[in-house]
């Protein structure tokens, strides 16, 4: 399965696009830098949306929908907001369509044109934040806790399955409070919800940081960040929480009475993933062989496949498997019986390890005469007999083992690829020989950042939360600085 599957050490771009496509995870759409996401990848992001949203709403927040429409005349009530998205807008000018009169097809009805043309949500501060000034009058009415789950529309002009795409579907919460401080706390909160769920699931370690000014969303007053590495050394932002402020109540004018009767205007947050995390996934763990998918969020994490001769043998080893199935399901593994008769069992191993399931099971005739089982492990390839009589404590043991592994390889990697430089000249070395991400000390200002990303494509991921102070010269300027910031190209 794996033969077409171009090497991560040759051309790593290709490798993924192609895994992506011979994995059936998604495809090209014939709508321009759209995609299909295909049942497989679809059940895995399936698994990210119940964990989070079993996450989300133990911290409080319940779920809503807002309108995929948003109007013009919103987004100019925000002016950084604005300036942010309008180059990625996706505009309905008109709402019908007619049969052309040479009868070539349809065509746009000028009579029909939109007062107040409308975008497609690229985000939907804007249209949350007028809703909320309905909902809101006084203290009593706070904090709101909404989530949305929903698609948006950003026009990228260069796409690319999961990481960057016209059209991807994600979360997006939006809170509104009575204070600062409680407007932070969420934001704060948030951030370690998905930094718990990237490394806990996704099995993929994270760096938890501070947006810079220009870095930051549009909007925002601070974006906070987790930051992952993949395996070709390039940065991947995996979620962002944002502090608001008061600046879309103040655009809205969302205001509340406080105790005392005195109105003030309401402090918010936003805080999203999305299906980028898919291509987070894909890039950090797998091999050239196929996926490897951790544990948690494999949707098939333990297939059998029966070797035999006849249809005898087949019902035999089908007795057998039957209750090893049922062993494990009673224990919550999701269990797939491989038993199709047109494929060879060396197809089927192929299939399997190209889909990344993390545990293969192969029984036949001489197996079931001696009350074992083979088994091989994705992550390693590691292939052993165990007694059949505890196969189902040995499987549910090793699919804990193969997530922790795959954690501490990921991280392994992580720590092998923070690189502190002192100078500039090392700097581009460590970014073109090493990659990663290069510790550096920089000046503060939007100037130094701009210059450094345009000769070297290198931006400031983040700057981390657990930084310690420490004086030092900016690598770029030579002028002073109080603590080190983490560069990377990154996707």
């Amino acid at each position: 399965m794996a033969k077409g599957l171009p090497k991560r050490s040759e051309n790593y771009s290709e490798w993924y696009n192609e895994l992506v496509r011979m994995a059936d995870l998604a495809e090209h759409s014939d709508v321009r830098g759209c995609m299909v996401i295909k049942p497989y990848g679809y059940a895995i992001w399936e698994k990210m949306q119940a964990i989070l949203d079993k996450k989300f709403k133990d911290t409080g927040h319940s779920n809503a929908y807002f309108p995929l429409f948003i109007p013009k005349s919103y987004l100019s009530k925000e002016a950084d907001h604005v300036e942010g998205f309008a180059k990625e807008c996706a505009v309905v000018t008109h709402y019908r369509l007619k049969n052309a009169e040479d009868g070539s097809g349809v065509v746009v009805d000028p009579d029909a044109k939109l007062a107040d043309e409308l975008i497609v949500r690229p985000t939907s501060e804007t249209v949350i934040w007028n809703t909320y000034k309905k909902w809101i009058q006084s203290y009593r009415d706070l904090p709101i806790l909404v989530n949305q789950w929903a698609n948006v529309v950003r026009w990228e002009m260069r796409t690319r399955l999961f990481l960057r795409t016209a059209e991807f579907l994600w979360q997006e919460g939006h809170t509104a409070h009575a204070t600062k401080a409680e407007a932070v706390a969420e934001t704060k909160q948030m951030l370690d919800v998905y930094a718990d769920f990237v490394e806990n699931y996704l099995a993929l370690p994270v760096v938890k940081g501070v947006k810079t000014e220009s870095e930051k969303f549009a909007g925002a007053e601070d974006t906070y960040c987790i930051e992952a590495l993949m395996q070709d050394g390039k940065a991947l932002q995996a979620g962002t929480s944002h502090f608001l402020g008061q600046n879309f109540a103040k655009a809205f004018d969302v205001k509340f009475a406080d105790k005392e009767g005195k109105l003030d205007l309401v402090w918010g947050t936003s805080w999203g993933v999305s299906t980028r995390m898919m291509g987070a996934l894909i890039m950090a763990h797998s091999d050239d062989q196929g996926l490897v998918l951790p544990p948690s969020l494999a949707p098939t994490q333990v297939v059998i496949v029966p070797i035999y001769k006849g249809e005898e043998q087949l019902a035999q080893i089908t007795e057998k498997v039957n209750e090893i199935k049922s062993k494990l399901e009673a224990q919550g593994v999701s269990v797939k019986f491989d038993d199709r008769d047109t494929l060879r069992p060396g197809f089927k191993f192929a299939e399997w390890e190209l889909k990344g399931v993390p545990v293969r099971l192969a029984m036949g005739a001489r197996d079931l005469a001696n009350g074992t089982v083979e088994v091989a492990r994705r992550d390693t390839k590691e292939k052993q007999t165990y007694e059949l009589e505890n196969i189902s404590e040995v499987v549910t043991n090793l699919l804990e083992e193969i997530q922790k592994n795959i954690f501490q390889q990921a991280k392994d990697y992580q720590q092998d690829h923070i690189t502190e430089v002192d100078s500039y000249d090392d700097f581009k070395k460590v970014l073109e020989e090493k990659g990663g991400f290069v510790s550096a000390h920089w000046d503060g200002t939007t100037e130094t950042e701009d210059k450094i990303k345009e000769e070297t494509k290198a931006t400031i991921r983040c700057i981390p939360l657990d930084n310690k102070e420490e004086e030092g010269v900016c690598i770029y300027s030579g002028k002073p600085s109080t603590q080190r910031v983490l560069f990377a190209k990154a996707y």
